[in-house]
């Protein structure tokens, strides 16, 4: 069956999705890692725009093909990307392979993450307003705006993605952002972290400051909240 037969609108996004998460592997395996973390926010935003696609053009997506064009791609933008710039960020960290040994877990959970998700689709058990597990794309959110914030630390950026792989894989809910205009908003600051930064003062990089620093609140107060509720909903009733 020719392939003309799956692919859609939507499908060429994923793949420019992927073709940046591949670019920004080049650009870490190169050395230059500034282009890198911003390849793979540019990944971010063509992974938040196939969806929007698939529902513009109305996709019927019978075999589900469009679903393996998005995990495929996110594999390659979400889970190899951010370790190699993970591992050529953090080379001169003290302690030998420890940087190998996050980024090899970052693509894991990640593999894991897209496996679970694609299952969950399958059996038609999906919750419209809400993710298991943080979705993927926070690795190149959080990794590649803490890079290019002018602040990073290779003990800290290890700590935090060891952390985002853990919760990638955890069964917390995490609330989805459908709204045109905080996709609007984000791609705006993605965009903004894109532009060259020539300050040398304290406002420099202060898109990839405001989008890291949002990015790493949806990846703690989301658990914290939902402890919070199920301790209300656990204790006595004192009236």
């Amino acid at each position: 069956m020719n392939i003309k037969n799956f692919m859609s609108y939507a499908d060429l996004v994923s793949l420019a999705n992927a073709s940046f998460g591949f670019l920004s592997i080049v650009m870490a395996f190169k050395g230059y890692l500034d282009l890198a973390a911003q390849f793979m926010l540019i990944a971010v935003i063509f992974d938040s725009l196939d969806g929007w696609v698939a529902r513009r053009t109305k996709r019927v997506d019978q075999y589900g093909f469009g679903e393996n064009i998005d995990s495929l791609s996110d594999v390659i933008s979400f889970g190899v990307a951010p370790g190699m710039l993970l591992i050529t960020a953090t080379s001169t960290f003290g302690i030998p392979y420890l940087n190998i040994g996050v980024a090899l877990l970052i693509l894991l959970c990640g593999v894991l993450r897209l496996a679970r998700f694609n299952v969950i689709v399958n059996s038609g058990e999906v919750k419209d307003e809400k993710f298991v597990g943080l979705p993927i794309p926070t690795t190149a959110l959080i990794l590649g705006s803490f890079y290019l914030s002018g602040f990073f630390q290779a003990d800290l950026a290890m700590l935090i993605m060891v952390v985002i792989s853990l919760m990638m894989v955890s069964t917390v809910e995490y609330p989805k952002f459908r709204s045109s205009s905080v996709v609007v908003i984000g791609s705006l600051l993605i965009f903004l972290t894109l532009l060259p930064q020539n300050f040398s003062s304290i406002i420099a990089n202060i898109p990839a400051k405001l989008l890291f620093i949002v990015s790493l609140i949806y990846l703690i107060t989301v658990p914290f909240m939902g402890l919070y509720s199920k301790l209300r909903r656990s204790g006595p009733n004192v009236r």
